[in-house]
């Protein structure tokens, strides 16, 4: 493994390349990531990084928001083929029919979404931003894509506003039962239940802190009242608990709780997509234009 890392390394200086990693994957990577973080933190990271190349350790949406608001940049992704079920979870005929049927409308998409769809949507949001960008839109009418979880999340938050979802949702996030928060409090009654809020709500109603992933690690890390922890959100974020916090303990609330396109990344295929400027996310400049907007107005929104 070093000597993979160590290639990396050299394959980086020689590129004048980035890593960027995602918290879902594995901790490997994680460790020799230039930035490690949630959604909304990496592509964030992604407008600002002056690298000439971007390597990211994601899912396939991930690589494409990175292209979006980077044209001139190359964008590598270690496997092609890893991609997120969800961000394919609304049909383009529905938008357009929510569009006819509602005044006042605002197409809010969470970046978990394809560029194409992208291109339909008003304003993107993370998990980390959405309540505030919500509550900031002056539009009564909130059709919120793709994920129906997320979205009727930020709803209770948000009561003021009229929402409307598709019926979208992360199939690993979806996995998680009541029954196994429950069993989870049983084996460990002290421990705060942190989820994330792509479960389902009778889940999300059982949790002591419900947040993005990063606010899932700051959380675990601020409470000094605590030992152990249940997480309810992707395993690869344990990595990063544990590195945080090596006093306390952190339990899985199933072990169903495994993205297997995120593991498709490897230490291996980072540096073969380098040495090899494999898996470019190449997108048409016309179609960029219009898909980054609601990415432009979404960094704006969450300033």
């Amino acid at each position: 493994m070093n000597e993979i890392i160590e290639e990396i390394q050299k394959l980086k200086e020689e590129r004048n390349a980035v890593i960027l990693a995602h918290y879902y994957v594995d901790g490997a990577i994680q460790d020799i990531a230039d930035y490690l973080g949630d959604s909304y933190y990496l592509s964030k990271i992604a407008v600002s990084c002056p690298q000439d190349v971007i390597v990211f350790a994601g899912v396939e949406f991930m690589g494409e928001s990175a292209k979006l608001l980077n044209p001139n940049k190359t964008v590598l992704m270690p496997d092609c083929n890893a991609d997120c079920p969800m961000a394919h979870m609304v049909d383009e005929r529905f938008i357009a029919q929510m569009r006819q049927e509602y005044e006042d409308l605002c197409v809010v998409c969470y970046i978990n979404s394809t560029a194409q769809i992208k291109t339909m949507a008003d304003v993107c949001v993370t998990s980390s931003n959405a309540k505030k960008i919500v509550e900031a839109l002056p539009n009564k009418n909130i059709l919120f894509i793709p994920d129906q979880n997320l979205g009727k999340h930020i709803a209770a938050l948000v009561p003021e506003k009229n929402f409307i979802f598709c019926d979208g949702y992360c199939p690993i996030h979806y996995l998680v039962t009541s029954k196994n928060i429950k069993q989870a409090k049983a084996l460990h009654p002290n421990a705060p239940v942190l989820i994330h809020p792509e479960c389902k709500p009778e889940c999300v109603a059982l949790a002591d802190y419900a947040g993005s992933t990063s606010g899932i690690i700051d959380y675990a890390t601020n409470d000094q009242e605590h030992e152990e922890f249940i997480v309810v959100t992707e395993a690869g974020v344990i990595h990063e608990m544990e590195k945080c916090n090596p006093n306390k303990k952190f339990y899985l609330a199933t072990d169903k709780l495994i993205c297997s396109n995120m593991k498709k990344n490897t230490l291996e295929k980072i540096r073969d997509c380098l040495k090899n400027n494999t898996n470019q996310v190449n997108l048409d400049e016309e179609f960029m234009t219009k898909a980054k907007k609601p990415l432009i107005k979404m960094h704006e929104l969450a300033k």
